[in-house]
């Protein structure tokens, strides 16, 4: 993305409030979902009121050798290039921090020894990062999620001009309609979002697919049964928004159960999917309870289920996408889903503070019956529904199109 054109996303104003604390800001998150772009803005932001700042990408392999070498090679650096200066801080933006032989240890003595140094690292995945760092970083660092756009993200990437406290017009909400459509049907992978050509999305999202869905994650866990590793993810995500069957799942792709478990493990924290779990009122019993699989994206889910970007919106997909709408704004632990052993089932249940809402989503508002919601509403005391659709008559005060959630 050209300097020029770099957005702020949603979660800078979060960030910006750890600039002056001592912690160092880790960006958690998939290949190609903006982290990049995230500390650039930083970067730019801080050049704005004349603050010294330095960015290090590490698949500059040049610059990896250098800071495998120890923290004293990379103060030497700051030093020679200009980057230090006395009692004065030094922003470092560190780019794919999971690159580094031993990241925790280089962080650790940073943060412990170089008071003037403040970092803002980024990884391209949890389970990368996290098998590098050690409990030494226990207390220093503060960490921060990055997925793709959210569809308000969407609209200003587009330059598209919306309030959401205003009332809307006809024609407003038929452009809002058609642009959540584009989005469901895409994804939210900026690239994508940023590219008007249905065919090059494709190539795109393919390309993502290819160079990190497959061979990154196949690579960083060691994955053998590469052909039977690719068969579980267009599996799964045939199966988005639907019931975890190990079982089903270990005969289709010849694969252990075990293997399929390790597998799961392994997509859940690169921020492929989710393995969302059950709402219960004894949290003992929800650890036990069938979680539901549901992808990020629904872009992504549907190159790998359908090999192509479809014309019109399937029912999963739309619920798919919802989902990842609802990840961005609440935290991806904070949404579950109902149901009963008789199969009275609610979409997603979201836990916000200390209340709970329940959510059903429709494509076509026609559809929602009342038995099912009216049934958890009695039985927990929720105070309010929401309903979730784009299609229909929008003609009761619980039915909300997407954007206004």
């Amino acid at each position: 993305m050209k300097k020029n054109s770099i957005y702020k996303r949603s979660v800078i104003d979060e960030i910006i409030k750890y600039l002056k604390t001592e912690d160092i800001i880790v960006l958690h998150g998939a290949r190609q979902v903006g982290k990049t772009s995230i500390l650039l803005w930083l970067k730019e932001y801080l050049e704005k009121t004349n603050k010294l700042t330095h960015f290090i990408d590490l698949e500059d392999s040049r610059m990896k050798k250098m800071l495998d070498l120890g923290v004293d090679e990379f103060i030497v650096h700051l030093k020679e290039e200009g980057y230090w200066r006395d009692k004065v801080k030094t922003y470092v933006f560190i780019d794919e921090i999971q690159y580094l032989d031993n990241p925790s240890e280089f962080l650790k003595l940073v943060a412990d020894h170089h008071k003037n140094v403040k970092l803002i690292i980024s990884g391209s995945s949890s389970f990368e990062i996290k098998s590098k760092f050690k409990d030494s970083l226990v207390g220093r660092t503060v960490n921060f999620e990055i997925f793709t756009l959210s569809f308000e993200e969407l609209l200003l990437f587009k330059n598209y001009y919306f309030d959401k406290s205003k009332k809307n017009t006809t024609k407003k909400i038929n452009e809002l309609k058609s642009l959540f459509e584009h989005y469901i049907l895409y994804g939210g992978y900026p690239k994508i979002v940023l590219t008007e050509e249905v065919d090059l999305k494709e190539k795109y999202l393919q390309q993502i697919i290819d160079t990190y869905v497959r061979k990154d994650i196949r690579d960083l866990a060691e994955i053998k049964e590469i052909d039977k590793f690719n068969k579980l993810i267009e599996a799964l995500a045939a199966q988005s928004g639907q019931l975890l069957n190990i079982t089903e799942l270990s005969n289709t792709c010849n694969l252990s159960k075990e293997t399929v478990e390790k597998y799961l493990f392994i997509l859940e924290n690169t921020y492929i999917l989710k393995l969302v779990r059950p709402f219960h009122k004894n949290i003992r019993s929800e650890l036990f309870k069938t979680p539901k699989i549901f992808f990020y994206d629904s872009g992504l889910m549907q190159m790998l289920w359908l090999k192509n970007l479809q014309k019109e919106i399937i029912g999963s997909v739309f619920e798919t996408g919802i989902y990842g709408e609802l990840v961005k704004k609440y935290g991806r632990e904070n949404i579950l889903f109902w149901r009963t052993k008789d199969k009275k089932e609610i979409d997603f249940i979201v836990k916000d503070r200390n209340e709970i809402t329940p959510i059903e989503v429709k494509l076509n508002f026609r559809s929602f019956r009342f038995g099912h919601m009216k049934y958890f509403i009695e039985q927990y005391l929720s105070k309010e529904y929401l309903v979730i659709g784009l299609r229909g008559d929008k003609n009761q005060k619980q039915f909300y199109y997407p954007w206004e959630i």
